[in-house]
């Protein structure tokens, strides 16, 4: 259980500090009207940005900060804590919606030092005005005392930055890792208790920022579990309260384990591309593949992104465009690039009137993946009987390769 200590206002928005373990205190903050993060990621639930205050008795420390957006509001929650003195300020990540309240804190707790990493420092010099010699460097495994409470760092460089690093709290067995295992919830639940809606939320946030890293981030899963945490509190959503759960599904998004699933992000502008998914999707669900069709003009693409999570294949459909793909579909196929999912499988299938480039400039997009690119199928105009067998023969070419994998039954 936890108390609430206090509340107060960022404009209409209630901000909340709540004690999570003696001497912890979590100091949550909605944004629930935001809708695009980095004016780029959709965000359906909006989204809350977490910092923590840890009481060791001889010293305190702040745990990462409040994106500048709702600083008014977080620093009047730090304010109502009324600490006697705020000796450390930890960046686990430089990015300003978790650093950018920083300049704010040092301005009312002078004494204060703020441990990062070396290229923290480096980022955080250049990102905020910070001067650098308030600024200390911590390394991985290094550990600080407040007194009755112990901090360890814990080094994480591409987690997902190249300055990231995680903060634990030994006592209490509490991990702090910012932005690793977070979700964009702008949610009144302070743990992930409605855990159906959190891991959904979660699986999005780790498909549109953590999945580029998914080899890396693999690497400490097992240092973490060994850790035995009681908590983690992520810088964004509800915090866990029941560790293995989140564990457990960052354990399979990472694996290189995919499921027996295509996915056809696709634009059709005069029926020709749409009748060609309509068939493919029938003949793969024939086979026994489960499909999932995109329309990019109708989707957003953070689920797009979660569907890039698990998929074996996807195949992209597109018309022919000035002699190359169509605009939503060459930023789906951009996209997945940069996404890296482990996907195994790619393809193309699309129209054109009289010829372009539309098969090599997607397949120079997807270069970025490590995938087998099986063979296209383009129609000239709408699809006919010939156009139609080529469907089937990538139809058969994809369950054929699902079964080489051991994904799905033979015969």
């Amino acid at each position: 259980m936890y108390a609430t200590i206090h509340m107060k206002t960022d404009g209409n928005r209630p901000m909340n500090t709540h004690l999570i373990a003696d001497g912890v205190t979590a100091l949550p903050c909605r944004d629930a009207d935001r809708r695009l993060f980095d004016e780029l990621i959709p965000l359906p639930d909006g989204t809350s940005y977490n910092s923590f205050v840890v009481n060791g008795g001889e010293k305190t420390m702040l745990i990462d900060t409040c994106d500048p957006s709702k600083e008014r509001g977080f620093i009047e929650a730090l304010e109502s804590l009324r600490l006697e003195h705020l000796d450390y300020i930890v960046a686990n990540h430089a990015e300003q919606d978790h650093s950018g309240c920083i300049p704010a804190v040092l301005s009312l707790h002078p004494g204060a030092t703020v441990l990062t990493t070396a290229k923290g420092k480096d980022f955080l010099a250049h990102l905020l005005p910070v001067r650098e010699d308030r600024i200390s460097v911590v390394t991985g495994e290094q550990r600080v005392s407040l007194g009755t409470k112990t901090i360890e760092f814990i080094s994480a460089p591409w987690v997902h930055w190249p300055e990231t690093m995680l903060t634990y709290l030994v006592e209490d067995a509490v991990l702090f890792p910012c932005d690793l295992f977070g979700s964009h919830l702008a949610t009144g639940d302070l743990y992930a208790d409605d855990k159906p809606r959190v891991i959904e939320a979660a699986k999005r946030y780790y498909a549109e920022i953590m999945m580029p890293f998914r080899p890396v981030i693999r690497t400490y899963l097992d240092d973490i579990t060994h850790r035995r945490p009681a908590v983690i509190a992520p810088s964004h959503g509800p915090l866990h309260r029941d560790p293995a759960v989140i564990l457990d599904a960052y354990r399979t998004w990472t694996s290189d384990e995919v499921s027996n699933s295509v996915l056809i992000p696709y634009i059709s502008m005069h029926g020709s591309v749409a009748r060609m998914v309509e068939v493919l999707t029938d003949l793969l669900e024939e086979r026994g593949i489960p499909v999932s069709p995109f329309m990019l003009t109708r989707t957003d693409l953070g689920q797009l992104a979660i569907a890039l999570v698990d998929a074996a294949t996807v195949v992209f459909g597109s018309p022919t465009v000035l002699g190359g793909p169509h605009p939503a579909v060459q930023q789906a196929a951009y996209l997945a690039g940069a996404l890296r999912p482990k996907c195994r499988f790619a393809s193309i299938i699309g129209s054109f009137g009289w010829g372009g480039a539309m098969v090599e400039r997607l397949s120079a997009l997807l270069s970025g993946l490590k995938v087998e690119i099986l063979s296209p199928v383009l129609a000239k105009g709408y699809p006919r009987e010939n156009d139609i067998a080529q469907l089937r023969r990538l139809a058969d070419e994809i369950a054929d390769r699902h079964r080489s994998i051991g994904i799905m039954k033979t015969g």
